[in-house]
């Protein structure tokens, strides 16, 4: 699937229904029919394309026969039904010598809905540097987002795991790990490729372009240090997790001992007086068995009382 985007008249973008020069293609998990066009469109080898459709991609920079490649890892949850199940995803970004502006990805990032719904300050489909550097920019922003999105629910389930004993909790700790050690792994490799576009003359940027790039490293870099703070965060909270699990569970154990103790006296009490020998006055009178009942309630009670303040029950 493709889409084409270009600015009207009055600087607002708007999809095409044909291809136009310092225009805006965004290929999603494309077929071999629409890649076959589009590089021909674009006058670009198709295994260009086709190299940023593989979901091991590494983000790099890469200067090819017809234009310039730039790979980035972009967050994505990948399974909507498992919560905080979040991956990361290759983007490719071609600025082709043809005049055309391409973004290659096997799944639709959200973040680029911000351009296509014109959310973006100064954006233009025909500045293609500067596109460039705000996609730069609003990845790491995206990143940021979704750390936001998994602090709280961090402090979500920290309310919720006090009295837990089962591993619901737990399991929602660990894809909250697994897609921070995904995070920090990619932005790690995108910040090498910004370093690249910074230190090399890859894409002739002007002054604003460069304030922008500088803004996206920053961004990055924010990015990474947040991540290993909440990675470090859980990898404690989880300790603490397991922790409180034992202890809640061990609470539990204390409680159904002192509680099985407590009843087993009038259990006893029934066995002992049920036994075939004769019990006396005791036997013969007509409220015995209420006396029983009383006596086992009043041992039963004293017990409780003791256990209680042993901190037993």
């Amino acid at each position: 699937m493709f889409k084409v985007f270009k600015n009207d008249l009055n600087s607002t973008v708007k999809e095409e229904n044909t291809f136009e020069k310092n225009s805006w293609i965004d290929i999603v998990n494309p077929n071999k029919e629409e890649i076959q066009k589009i590089s021909e469109v674009c006058k670009i080898n198709s295994s260009i394309i086709l190299q940023v459709l593989v979901e091991k991609e590494l983000p790099r920079v890469k200067k090819f026969d017809g234009g310039i490649l730039i790979v980035i890892d972009v967050p994505y949850m990948k399974d909507k039904s498992i919560r905080n199940k979040y991956v990361t995803y290759p983007l490719g970004i071609i600025l082709c010598d043809s005049n055309y502006i391409l973004t290659v990805s096997l799944v639709e990032h959200e973040f680029l809905n911000k351009f296509k719904q014109n959310k973006v300050e100064d954006f233009e489909v025909t500045e293609r540097e500067r596109f460039l550097m705000q996609i730069l920019f609003n990845s790491s922003s995206a990143y940021l987002y979704t750390l936001d999105v998994l602090d709280a629910d961090i402090k979500r389930i920290e309310k919720s795991s006090y009295h837990s004993t089962n591993n619901k909790q737990m399991l929602n700790f660990l894809n909250i790990q697994k897609s921070l050690v995904y995070f920090i792994t990619s932005l790690k490799a995108n910040s090498m490729v910004l370093e690249k576009l910074q230190k090399e003359n890859v894409v002739a940027l002007n002054k604003e372009e460069k304030i922008l790039l500088e803004d996206a490293v920053l961004e990055n870099k924010q990015c990474i240090e947040s991540s290993m703070i909440f990675r470090e965060i859980l990898s404690s909270t989880i300790d603490a997790y397991g922790t409180i699990i034992s202890n809640n569970l061990n609470v539990i154990m204390k409680f159904l001992t002192g509680i099985t103790i407590v009843f087993s006296v009038p259990t006893m009490i029934a066995s002992f007086l049920g036994m075939n020998v004769p019990l006396g006055a005791l036997g013969e009178s007509d409220i015995s068995f209420i006396l029983i009942c009383i006596v086992s309630f009043i041992v039963s009670f004293i017990l409780a009382m003791w256990l209680n303040k042993k901190n037993m029950l």
